[in-house]
């Protein structure tokens, strides 16, 4: 036997239809082919991860992220980025809420903190000034947008940097 390590096929569009069907509409991967005694023509394929909210679906004996799956189901090839859930909902593969992108433009559409206490991202409330301030980060900077009386007014040119610094609001 020899020493040399073969190396496993990459997984193609061709070869993905013929294991798994996706709906574009929901989102879902079902089984085509039997893979095991418990695994069933029809059934729902894959798991949801519970360390980072990613739906995974084993193929071939390596686990894949669905919404690259369902990227390549769709197009024919592996996105060149990375892939965006323009929802913010790892789990929601639907082809019409993915996108794209690159790293910058992902963070960009990341979900609040969880101790934001305005409920607008890149706005909050500066106890010392007893103002509403806005921020944005841009080029890994983080730039203050001012403050101001009134929730609203911070809200405004948060969205306003928004477009000024990154060309578009985010999916808020």
């Amino acid at each position: 036997m020899s020493d040399q390590i073969i190396a496993r096929p990459e997984l193609t569009a061709e070869k993905l239809r013929e294991l798994l069907h996706y709906d574009p509409e929901t989102g879902i991967f079902t089984r085509k082919v039997r893979t095991s005694s418990r695994i069933k023509i029809g059934d729902v394929a894959g798991c949801l991860s519970s360390r980072d909210g990613y739906l995974r679906i084993a193929v071939l004996s390596r686990d894949y992220l669905a919404h690259r799956l369902a990227w390549l189901y769709v197009y024919g090839n592996w996105p060149t980025d990375q892939i965006d859930h323009i929802n913010r909902n790892r789990s929601d593969n639907r082809i019409s809420n993915l996108r794209e992108a690159t790293n910058k433009q992902n963070q960009q559409n990341k979900s609040k903190p969880s101790n934001n206490t305005s409920g607008h991202t890149g706005v909050g409330w500066h106890k010392q000034c007893s103002k509403w301030v806005a921020q944005i980060a841009h080029n890994r900077k983080h730039l203050s947008l001012g403050c101001f009386a009134t929730i609203e007014e911070a809200i405004s040119a948060r969205k306003a940097g928004e477009l000024k610094y990154w060309g578009h609001h985010r999916a808020d």
